[in-house]
This record gives structure tokens, C-alpha cells and sequence, in this order.
């Protein structure tokens, strides 16, 4: 079981460059964990890339059947008091974005603050680097 931040859940959904190395993730370990907002993050990004002429109607509408299929058998961190207090901390330890604070303390919640040898699968470098000062094994080893 890993956890999965919205960078590496949306090459999943649509196809990107990304989308075969993530796929070999899933292959290997189909239990995914994701911070609440996940869901919503992916629909966000299929919306950008609507405006962004890289995804058609067609393209969304498959890519939200795919992340529905995900979202049905994947364990969902739920917000809670702590795990925002958990995020405020980590604001103020390592240079990220609200967002990114709230993944990285779903994923401490998840582990119960054991990151070690826990994976986290994530393309964003930012997170990545605050990822591993957590001491998570990050996935893929070598960012895109």
C-alpha cells in the first residue's frame, strides 16, 4: 500500500507522459491512499486541460470514469483537527503550498507518523523533497 498525491493519480486517468511508469506502480500494489481532496484535485487538473486544449470532452469524460473506478476501492484520509494541525507544522518546517501541506500530513496520518519504508508516490518536486525530509521512499525514485 502506498500513498498516491493528485500528480501521480492524475497520469492514471489521462494519458501523459507519466501515465506508464504510475500504471507499473499500480500493477505492482493496487491499494491505493489518498487525501480527501484528491478527487477534487483530479477533477481540477481535467478541467485545466480542457482549457488547455490538451484534453477533449471525450478524453474528461473517460478520465473521470477512470479516477471513479479508482476512488471506489482506494482508502481516503478524511480531514480532521489534527491532521490540519499536522499541516500547519509543516508549513512552517518546509517551503510548501496549503495543498501540498494537507497531502503530506494525510500521509503521516495514514502511516501514524512511521514514514520509514512507507511509499509515496508523487511527481510534484516540491512535495517530493519535503516527502522525503518526512522520511518516505519516494516513487518514482527519479522525478519527471
Amino acid at each position: 500500500m502506498r500513498f498516491w498525491d493528485t500528480s501521480a493519480v492524475v497520469p492514471l486517468c489521462v494519458n501523459e507522459p507519466a501515465s506508464a511508469t504510475v500504471k507499473t506502480f499500480l500493477d505492482s500494489d493496487p491499494l491505493i491512499v489518498v487525501w480527501w481532496a484528491t478527487r477534487t484535485e483530479c477533477v481540477s487538473a481535467f478541467m485545466r486541460q480542457i482549457r488547455e486544449s490538451s484534453l477533449g470532452a471525450g478524453g474528461e469524460r473517460q478520465a473521470r470514469e477512470v479516477l471513479e473506478t479508482l476512488a471506489r476501492v482506494w482508502l481516503e484520509v478524511q480531514p480532521s483537527t489534527m491532521l490540519r494541525r499536522t499541516a500547519e507544522r509543516l508549513l512552517a518546517v518546509h517551503p510548501l503550498r496549503a495543498a501540498d501541506a494537507l497531502q503530506l500530513a494525510a500521509a503521516l496520518q495514514w502511516c501514524q507518523g512511521q514514514a520509514t519504508d512507507q511509499g509515496f508516490v508523487s511527481f510534484d518536486n516540491r512535495l517530493r523533497e519535503a516527502t522525503y525530509k518526512e522520511g518516505f521512499t519516494l516513487l518514482p525514485t527519479e522525478p519527471r
